[in-house]
């Protein structure tokens, strides 16, 4: 089911308009947006981690570094999802991680995407990397990148196959590639300096989504780099080595960059799209990938355009990839989408001035996901809610689309209440000395979950 557009950007402009806009384009930044999968908030260097990431702590150095960053979501898919369109992910149709040959779930073709929105607007855009947001299989037909605004995209279904070494599963606009040597991060690398070599349109500012394969198993690194974490077969030096990697593949992206433009006319982005699913890279939070817990959904967070945001910015608000379309939109002067529930929120003010006091969350940081325990969470400020569902799914660790029903018609027992900034580990349930903080937590909750779920189409259905 690839449901139409109720509230799209394809649309036909005026030649006086286009004119317009490309007048006004030329005077935009590039824009950047780089993602790993997986990645622990303690992995970097620039967060305390073991891993030598240069290239990425400089970023963080000359940008705006966030330590209460959070993932859209504990799994991949969803905060993909998230990240592209400012929306809840339930609301652009991903409940869970996306299983293309079982599921007909994938990023409803309706929903705008931040490609589009910047394609609109005289971007030329790529997608390179890591999809995970529906392709089509034999058995069901699905949006391709290039249905939510890229013009180019390199990328693969779910993970890097057989592993991250000698990759066979990317496909190029439509196209398998097959077996490539090499480690994805370097592919992922190559393949971007070679559209911004080759193939962008040099006459427009652009929009290069790129996304990581790296730490995410299957995992593999040259060994020499795995040599400076430890022995060949520690699986923990592996891991190590693949972040490393993908650094020294950012260092590259980074220097080709600053050959195609001064460094002040591209905006950088970067996350994870979830937490670690090693306990010993989530620091002292609690959990990990895959739970609704501070450690599945806390991850790095920097925004980088020097000349533009003040640097070596260290900043505790909380924030995070659901914000990445409406700040990027604020950031360079345009509209958002209009018609659109966007439930993440405009940094731009925090960005440009560095003070707390400029921004207001206008709706708390939500996150769903049905085998979590917690299922539900929600950040207001310093405190912490989670709840457990009233109902019960089967065992299946795979997410089931007949499903559906029951997650949206289901609701929530067990509050619990935290206040991070005096118990970051989330060890304290404060809910039963707090009735009043959780009762008004609670009816928020409460109300931003039924408005994801009205909007949440049920894949189970014709």
């Amino acid at each position: 089911m690839a449901a139409g557009r109720s509230h799209g950007v394809r649309f036909l402009l005026p030649l006086l308009l286009v004119a317009s806009l490309s007048a006004r384009a030329a005077d935009r930044p590039n824009v950047v947006v780089l993602l790993s999968d997986d990645l622990g908030w303690k992995d970097i260097g620039c967060y305390g981690g073991p891993v030598k990431t240069p290239a990425l702590d400089g970023l963080a150095a000359q940008g705006t570094r966030f330590t209460n960053y959070y993932a859209g979501c504990a799994v991949c898919s969803p905060s993909r999802a998230t990240l592209l369109t400012g929306r809840h992910h339930i609301r652009t149709g991903v409940y869970s991680w996306i299983h293309d040959e079982s599921q007909r779930s994938h990023l409803l073709e309706r929903e705008v995407t931040l490609a589009e929105v910047l394609k609109a607007n005289g971007y030329t855009t790529a997608h390179i990397g890591k999809w995970h947001l529906g392709l089509p299989t034999a058995k069901y037909d699905k949006p391709t990148p290039a249905d939510h605004g890229f013009d180019h995209w390199f990328a693969t279904w779910n993970n890097a196959e057989p592993s991250h070494h000698n990759p066979e599963n990317f496909i190029r606009n439509g196209e398998p590639v097959g077996k490539i040597e090499g480690y994805s991060c370097q592919i992922v690398a190559d393949e971007a300096i070679r559209w911004l070599e080759e193939e962008r349109d040099q006459t427009k500012p652009f929009f290069l989504n790129i996304w990581f394969h790296e730490p995410h198993a299957k995992i593999a690194a040259p060994e020499d780099i795995v040599s400076e974490y430890g022995k060949p077969k520690d699986q923990g030096a592996v891991y190590s080595a693949t972040i490393d990697n993908e650094d020294r593949a950012v260092a590259r992206l980074l220097a080709k960059l600053k050959q195609v433009a001064p460094v002040e006319d591209t905006l950088i982005v970067y996350a994870s799209d979830n937490g670690s699913y090693r306990d010993d890279r989530v620091g002292h939070l609690r959990g990990k990938k895959g739970v609704n817990w501070e450690g599945g959904i806390r991850v790095p967070g920097i925004w980088h355009w020097p000349g533009h945001l003040p640097a070596g910015r260290v900043d505790d608000t909380p924030a995070g990839v659901i914000d990445t379309l409406p700040t990027v939109c604020g950031l360079l002067g345009i509209d958002k989408p209009q018609g659109v529930h966007l439930d993440g929120s405009d940094l731009s003010p925090l960005l440009r001035s560095g003070d707390p006091a400029s921004f207001t969350r206008h709706q708390p940081l939500f996150w769903h996901l049905q085998k979590s325990r917690p299922i539900v969470a929600m950040r207001d400020g310093r405190y912490s809610l989670v709840a457990e569902p009233d109902f019960q799914l089967s065992t299946d660790n795979m997410f089931q689309e007949a499903w559906i029903p029951a997650i949206k018609n289901g609701s929530y027992i067990n509050f619990q209440l935290f206040d991070l900034e005096a118990d970051p580990s989330q060890q304290h349930d404060i809910a039963s000395s707090h009735p009043q903080i959780v009762e008004r937590l609670k009816e928020q909750m409460l109300k931003i979950n039924a408005s994801i779920m009205a909007d949440g189409p049920d894949w189970h259905l014709p």
